[in-house]
């Protein structure tokens, strides 16, 4: 029999459907290789019995001819920043550890509506801060792939990277992930699989706990461009619960794919050949346009002059939105209370954000605080908000040019976990092309394109005008199919 758990999302769904295996054989195909993976760390919550429980409901479903939804059958992981009813829900943070929510974030509603079940609550860089999941508080994820000829543990990204890591290691077939400057698109590349951040305000932002309200945005990851339109056409839609969803119909993107792109106008901005950038991405990249030459698309050169700004912007505007919304961990209402004896209400305060948040969490209020505060609001956080502006309008002006932007995803491959983490500003580094595209608010999906003399994969990623999810799937599939990308990660775990 077929591997069950080498299957993605479509040939899961559809064999249900087919009657070709059962949702329940999926479901404990997936459980059994979760139990198995403890090495990895993805998971910070297994849920076997939620996955099972959804698995009999497809099942029973399907004998009574009732029609499946879009992920029937398919069993998911969940990033820990949705809130699940009845299931920790702790953002990786000790801060919420124990917190277990009496309601369902939108975006995981809609996917256990569609008949998708949850295999778990998966491991991520603390309030989704970070780009090598090394800030977790329950431990680093491990990325299951390794260089050749070392044993050196490596990163699966960040912050969404134990959706990252369980997806290439066939833990789950596909799972959620949140994207306020990369965190979607950067794991993704790292690991060798599929991921979009779509427009901003596509997916409901209702119970996902908040790190720069302005920039948060769900978005799937699975192992190829066809998962990701299936999934997102189940995550998307309006939420009156979020005052910035977008009131807009959620086409058929899946049904819709096509790799024909005959007429269309890719943009290779120069300015994102930047110092320091590894050679085998700069040659991915170079391969990438030719691919899209061959799928019919013409190749034009672009400019996009703010890029050089985006990156301190994003680091402005992120922390200011983070020192406002972490303001709510305080100890009084849910989560960690630290009392120290004799302790007043201020002392509770301190000793509770103190013990709860990590370095890189107080790291970004601090500098969040700081650049809100009076005497230091317009030099900093007006002028980033500025910044944010022109680059906005940057690719505003690109789209007359051009339909689609074609760039790599991440400055170099994944490295060793350790090798940037007392060195902020090199982990920072690592956001440089994904950043642009979260500041305007823009559909961005990184796309695997191959792997580099040590084995490990590269991606490439693809940004469109806002709304135009579509002519992003259909890019990505494009280069999808002539990459032919089939490695995966030796078992080692």
């Amino acid at each position: 029999m077929t591997d069950l758990t080498e299957l993605g999302v479509k040939a899961i769904r559809d064999g249900v459907a087919a009657g070709t295996f059962t949702a329940r054989e999926v479901a404990e195909a997936f459980n059994a290789n979760v139990a198995a993976a403890n090495e990895l760390n993805a998971f910070i919550v297994a849920t076997p019995e939620k996955a099972l429980e959804a698995a009999d409901k497809v099942d029973a479903d399907r004998a009574a001819g009732k029609e499946l939804g879009k992920m029937a059958g398919v069993p998911i992981g969940m990033k820990d920043l949705f809130a699940t009813r009845g299931v920790q829900t702790s953002a990786a943070s000790h801060i919420l550890e124990g917190f277990s929510p009496e309601y369902e974030s939108s975006v995981s509603q809609k996917l256990w509506d569609a008949g998708a079940g949850m295999l778990g609550k998966l491991n991520l860089d603390q309030f989704a801060m970070g780009s090598s999941n090394e800030t977790s508080y329950f431990g680093n994820v491990i990325s299951p792939w390794r260089s050749k000829g070392s044993n050196a543990p490596l990163a699966p990204g960040g912050s969404s990277g134990g959706s990252s890591a369980a997806i290439a290691a066939r833990l789950c077939p596909a799972a959620t992930g949140t994207d306020t400057g990369g965190s979607i698109r950067q794991p993704a590349a790292f690991t060798g699989i599929c991921g979009i951040k779509p427009t901003y305000g596509r997916c409901s932002r209702w119970g996902i706990v908040a790190f720069a309200s302005s920039l948060d945005q769900a978005g799937p990851m699975a192992r190829s461009v066809e998962d990701c339109a299936i999934m997102l056409e189940a995550m998307a839609g309006f939420d009156p619960k979020d005052s910035t969803s977008l009131d807009l119909p959620v086409p058929n993107w899946s049904e819709l794919l096509d790799a024909d792109l005959k007429g269309k106008k890719i943009g290779i901005p120069h300015e994102y050949r930047m110092e320091g950038t590894d050679e085998e991405i700069l040659a991915s990249w170079d391969q990438g346009i030719a691919w899209l030459k061959d799928a019919g698309a013409e190749v034009v050169d672009i400019s996009l002059p703010h890029t050089k700004y985006a990156l301190p912007a994003y680091y402005i505007v992120a922390p200011a939105e983070a020192s406002s919304n972490l303001a709510r961990y305080d100890g009084v209402r849910y989560g960690l209370r630290e009392l120290p004896e004799g302790a007043n209400l201020q002392d509770m305060y301190a000793a509770t954000r103190a013990a709860g948040f990590g370095d890189e969490v107080k790291r970004r209020i601090l500098i969040g605080t700081y650049v809100l505060s009076a005497g230091f609001y317009d030099a900093y956080y007006t002028q980033a908000m500025k910044v944010r502006t022109l680059i906005a309008r940057d690719f505003e002006k690109a789209w007359a040019q051009c339909d689609l932007v074609l760039a790599p995803t991440t400055p170099t491959a994944s490295f060793p976990l350790g090798d940037k983490l007392d060195d902020p500003l090199a982990m920072y580094l690592n956001d440089v092309f994904s950043v642009p595209a979260s500041l305007a608010g823009l559909p961005a999906m990184s796309v695997p394109a191959g792997v580099n003399k040590d084995g490990l994969p590269l991606g490439l990623q693809l940004i469109g005008r806002a709304f135009e999810e579509q002519e992003v799937l259909n890019a990505g599939l494009a280069i999808q199919q002539r990459a032919g990308f089939s490695a995966k990660p030796e078992k080692w775990w």
